[in-house]
């Protein structure tokens, strides 16, 4: 991993675009969002060092992109569907899962307010 969220800086909008109506966009969609402007940077001959300064990510990763650029195109770049196992709660549920979790674990019988994976699977059950 590198760039800023490798130093655990999480990516703060621009105070224009904070103050839009946009939703602020998930982890998945900044990153194909970062990958689709280096793709647009590649097209104009921008030096990989340039790109990784204005998409905010170390070279290595822009070189890597780049790579695949070369070999597919843009489309090589997009973000695919997720793969593996289908999850097994649905949106609803996980929202139901969400909501039980933050009222804190006393509020589900157990002594300390501390959430271990046991505690939390057995949540899920229930």
């Amino acid at each position: 991993m590198c760039g800023w969220e490798a130093v655990g800086v999480a990516f703060q909008a621009s105070p224009s675009v904070a103050g839009s109506s946009l939703p602020p966009l998930s982890r998945p969609l900044l990153a194909e969002a970062r990958r689709v402007r280096a793709v647009e940077l590649f097209e104009a001959s921008v030096s990989n060092a340039d790109i990784a300064r204005a998409v905010g990510v170390c070279a290595e990763s822009v070189r890597r992109w780049r790579r695949v650029w070369e070999q597919g195109g843009a489309s090589a770049l997009r973000r695919r569907a997720a793969t593996g196992r289908p999850p097994k709660l649905d949106d609803a549920q996980v929202e139901i899962v969400r909501a039980a979790l933050e009222q804190g674990a006393q509020a589900h019988g157990f002594e300390a307010d501390l959430w271990t994976l046991e505690r939390v699977g057995a949540v899920v059950t229930r």
